[in-house]
C-alpha cells in the first residue's frame, strides 16, 4: 500500500504546476460519469464526457491524460461519439485514438488524443464515450495467502477524473464482485450500497483535480495470465483451416504459501481453494471439429465439448487445480471449414478470422499470431483493427519446395476486447494446387522406375572376381543341399509308410497288404541312393562345402542304419503274424530293435536341423 500512495504523490506534484496552465480553457466538461468494473481481474473503465466548446475557435481533438501507473498497464482504449438519450442513444463507430505529447506537460502522465470526425465548433457540444481496459493494476494484498484464506486485492484510483478541462459535474461508480468490502477511502459524498461504491457527485472541479481513493476488497476469481500464447492459423486450400494454440499459463493472483492439501480441496473446493483455477472455457466457431487438448506428457482427457448452431464451447481442466504462482503449459487445436473463413475480393483471397484468445477469462502478456499461407502465395498483407507488430517468416512442411509464407502478428497485453476479426489478403493461383499431387505422382513414378532398373540391372563389378566366384559356388552348394534334404525327406516318408503298414497289419491281420507295402518301399529306396551319389560327389569336391560335407555323410550313414533296422522290424513282425504269434510275443521280439529305431530317428532329425541351419 505504501508503494501505491508514493506513486500517487508524484501525480499531485505535477498537477499542482499544471493548474496554472490556460491552454485548455476553451473546452468544458459539463457532465462526466465514470463506471469502473472490478468484478474480474481485468479492470474496465467506461467514461461518458459531455464536452462543450466555449472558445472562439473550432476544436478537432480532445486530450485524455492518464497517470503513469495506469498508462503502463493499458491494454485497450477506444472512443466513440454518442447521440441521443436513454433508449434512443446511438453510438458511432470507433474514432482514432493516438498517443500525444502536448508541450509543457509533466512526464508523470501519458496523453492520448481523440481525433474528432468533424470539428467541434464554437458553442457546440458532443458526448464522448471512452472505454479503457487495464491489466495488472490490481495488487494482491496480502501478496501470499494460505489455501484457506480469501484472496484480497487493493485498487487505487482518483475520485476525480484527471482531466485537463474544467468539469462542472462528475460522479464515479465502482462495481465490486461481492456486496462486502474490507476497506475503502471515505471522502465527501461517498456511499457503499450492495456491491457498488459511489463517489460524488462533485461540481465545478478545476482542471487536473485528483483525489486518491484506495479500495481493499475480496475477489476469488483466478488471475489467469498467459505469459505467452502462440496461435498458428494454417490455411489449406483443400478445405480446412487448422488452428493450433500453445499456452504458457500462470495464476498471477496471491501466491499460495504453506502446504497444499488435496483432501481439503476435494472436500470443500469453494472454501479450501476459492481462488484456484479449476477450468477454462474456450468459445470456438460453431463448426469447429477435430478438437484436441494436450500437454508435453500427452493427451489430457479432462475436457468437454458442447456445440450448437452458433458456437462450440470447449471446457478444459488442468491436470491439477492452479493456485497463485502456479504454472502450466498446454496446447489446444481444432479445424475449421475453409469456406466459412476464406473469401475472394478484387482478384485476391482473404482470410477473415478472430485475432485474440478464445478464452474470455485469460489475459495474454505476449500474443503471437502466425498465419501460414499456402505455398506459392504472393502479395500478402494483413489488416488488423489495432496496432500490432508485423513480420514475415517461412515455414517448411511436408511436400514443400520453397516453403510457406507466414505473416507474424505480435501484440502485448492482449485482453478479450482484442478478439476482433482481422483480415489477411493474398494472391494464389489455382494451378499451384496441382503442385503437390503432381510431385507425389512424379515421385512414385520415379520410385517404380528405380525398382524396375534395380531388379533388371547387374551391379556386380566383375564376374571373374574371387568374391563373385565364391558367391556362385556357395549358391550351387545351397542348391545341392536343398536337393539332398528333399531326398532325405522322401526316405523318411517311406519309413513312415512302412511303420503305417505294420500298424494296419496289427489292426486288420492282412499280411499280403503289408508285404505289398514293403515291396513298394524297397523299390523306391533302391532308387534314392542313385540320386544321392552325384550330389554327395559334388559336395565332397566343393571347397565351399567343407564344413557341411561331414554332416551330410554322417546323415547318410545314420539313415542307412535306420533303414536296416526298420526292414528287420518289418520282417520280424510279418513272420510272427504268419506263425500266428501273440501280441506280447511280437512286442518282446521287436523291443530291442524298436529302441534302436527310436534312437536313430532322433539322431537323423537332429542332423537334418543342423544341415538346414548351415
Amino acid at each position: 500500500m505504501k508503494r501505491i500512495r508514493s506513486d500517487l504523490s508524484l501525480v499531485f506534484i505535477f498537477a499542482f504546476f499544471v493548474l496554472f496552465s490556460t491552454g485548455f480553457s476553451d473546452l468544458v466538461v459539463s457532465k462526466l460519469d465514470r463506471q469502473i468494473d472490478l468484478s474480474s481481474p481485468v479492470v474496465r473503465t467506461t467514461i461518458s464526457l459531455k464536452i462543450e466548446n466555449n472558445g472562439a475557435n473550432s476544436v478537432s481533438e480532445i486530450l485524455l491524460p492518464f497517470p503513469e501507473h495506469q498508462a503502463k498497464n493499458f491494454a485497450f482504449l477506444s472512443a466513440k461519439i454518442s447521440e441521443g438519450k436513454g433508449k434512443t442513444k446511438d453510438s458511432s463507430d470507433s474514432i482514432p485514438v493516438a498517443i500525444a505529447t502536448p508541450e509543457g506537460m509533466p512526464p508523470a502522465m501519458t496523453w492520448y488524443s481523440v481525433s474528432l470526425p468533424k470539428e467541434l465548433v464554437k458553442g457546440g457540444s458532443l458526448t464522448l464515450e471512452v472505454k479503457a481496459v487495464f491489466t495488472n493494476i490490481l495488487r494482491p494484498f496480502p501478496e501470499k495467502v494460505t489455501q484457506a484464506d480469501v484472496q484480497l486485492v487493493a485498487f487505487q484510483e482518483s475520485a476525480h477524473f484527471l482531466s485537463p478541462y474544467r468539469v462542472k459535474f462528475q460522479s464515479l461508480a465502482i462495481k465490486l464482485p461481492e456486496p462486502k468490502i474490507e476497506s475503502y477511502t471515505k471522502l465527501e459524498n461517498t456511499k457503499f450500497s450492495g456491491s457498488e461504491l459511489k463517489y460524488g457527485p462533485y461540481e465545478n472541479l478545476p482542471p487536473f483535480s485528483y483525489s486518491t481513493v484506495v479500495v481493499h476488497y475480496a475477489i476469488n476469481k483466478p488471475f489467469a495470465v498467459a505469459q505467452e500464447l502462440v496461435r498458428e492459423i494454417e490455411i489449406s486450400h483443400w478445405g480446412n483451416v487448422q488452428i493450433t494454440e500453445h499456452y504458457n499459463l500462470v495464476h498471477a493472483g496471491a501466491e499460495l504459501t504453506g502446504e497444499f492439501s488435496r483432501l481439503d480441496y476435494q472436500a470443500r473446493p469453494h472454501v479450501r481453494g476459492a481462488s484456484a483455477l479449476r477450468n477454462l472455457v474456450a468459445k470456438l466457431p460453431a463448426r469447429a471439429h477435430s478438437i484436441y487438448y494436450r500437454d508435453e506428457i500427452g493427451n489430457i482427457s479432462t475436457s468437454n465439448v458442447w456445440s450448437d448452431s452458433a458456437k462450440t464451447l470447449l471446457e478444459i481442466e488442468p491436470r491439477y487445480p492452479m493456485f497463485g504462482g502456479w504454472k502450466t503449459a498446454f496446447t489446444i487445436g481444432y479445424g475449421l471449414p475453409l469456406r466459412d473463413f476464406l473469401f475472394q475480393s478484387e482478384g485476391k483471397r482473404f482470410l477473415n478470422i478472430t485475432f485474440g484468445c478464445p478464452m474470455s477469462d485469460v489475459v495474454i502478456e505476449n500474443l503471437t499470431v502466425k498465419v501460414v499461407l499456402p505455398e506459392g502465395s504472393k502479395e500478402f498483407t494483413a489488416s488488423v483493427p489495432f496496432p500490432v507488430k508485423q513480420s514475415q517468416e517461412i515455414k517448411f512442411s511436408h511436400l514443400d519446395i520453397i516453403g510457406r509464407p507466414v505473416i507474424v502478428l505480435e501484440k502485448t497485453n492482449a485482453v478479450p476486447e482484442h478478439n476482433q476479426h482481422f483480415q489477411v489478403y493474398y494472391k494464389f493461383s489455382n494451378l499451384s494446387l496441382l503442385s503437390e499431387p503432381s510431385m507425389l505422382i512424379f515421385g512414385f513414378f520415379l520410385f517404380f522406375v528405380a525398382c524396375v532398373v534395380y531388379t533388371h540391372a547387374d551391379f556386380t563389378i566383375s564376374k571373374t572376381s574371387p568374391s563373385y566366384l565364391a558367391k556362385l559356388q556357395w549358391d550351387e552348394v545351397q542348391t545341392t543341399i536343398q536337393q539332398f534334404l528333399n531326398i532325405m525327406n522322401r526316405c523318411l516318408i517311406l519309413h513312415d509308410k512302412l511303420e503305417a503298414s505294420l500298424r494296419d497289419l496289427s489292426r486288420t491281420g492282412d499280411v499280403q497288404a503289408c508285404k505289398a507295402a514293403r515291396k513298394s518301399a524297397d523299390s523306391l529306396l533302391k532308387e534314392l541312393p542313385k540320386e544321392l551319389k552325384p550330389l554327395l560327389s559334388f559336395l565332397q569336391s566343393s571347397p565351399q562345402a567343407v564344413q557341411i560335407t561331414p554332416k551330410v555323410e554322417e546323415l547318410i550313414t545314420k539313415e542307412r542304419e535306420l533303414q536296416e533296422k526298420l526292414m528287420l522290424k518289418h520282417s520280424t513282425v510279418v513272420e510272427a503274424f504268419e506263425k500266428k504269434s501273440g501280441a506280447r510275443d511280437i512286442d518282446s521280439r521287436v523291443a530291442a530293435v524298436q529302441q534302436k529305431i527310436t534312437l536313430l530317428r532322433q539322431e537323423v532329425d537332429d542332423l537334418l536341423k543342423v544341415i538346414d541351419e548351415i
